[in-house]
């Protein structure tokens, strides 16, 4: 189920701290953006300028996009509310990723992601 959340919570972070140390995670993005901002700019125009100063980011990282695709519809699942793009970023391992994202500077450009978003589930994935 998709939900209007953009941040993590407490729970879900802690939840995510569980997952094996140094085993590689992909994580799962299903975004829907907004269809005008409060900086008067399209989601998807916010979401662009994330990507671009998230870039050097998740390089430092050593992440890697697997895939990305712009949703065409929905075949099970509510239609009415699909997302607009998913995609997937592989991490070497949680710990790139927790480092990534309480890096003082990514946190700086990390608002664009909140500005662009209707929703925007990660979903932290382990290979089987």
């Amino acid at each position: 189920m998709l939900t209007n959340q953009i941040q993590p919570t407490e729970n879900q972070l802690n939840q995510l701290k569980t997952y094996p140390k140094g085993t590689p995670v992909t994580m799962l993005n299903i975004l829907k953006f907004k269809t005008l901002t409060s900086t008067n700019e399209t989601g998807q125009e916010a979401y662009a300028r994330y990507l671009k100063n998230a870039a050097p980011f998740v390089a430092k990282a050593n992440a890697k996009l697997i895939w990305k695709g712009n949703v065409h519809s929905t075949l099970i699942g509510n239609s009415a509310n699909q997302p607009h793009v998913v995609f997937l970023v592989e991490y070497p391992s949680v710990e790139h990723f927790f480092t990534m994202i309480s890096n003082p500077e990514y946190q700086k450009i990390a608002s664009d992601r909140s500005i662009a978003l209707e929703f925007g589930d990660l979903i932290a994935c382990e290979t089987v």
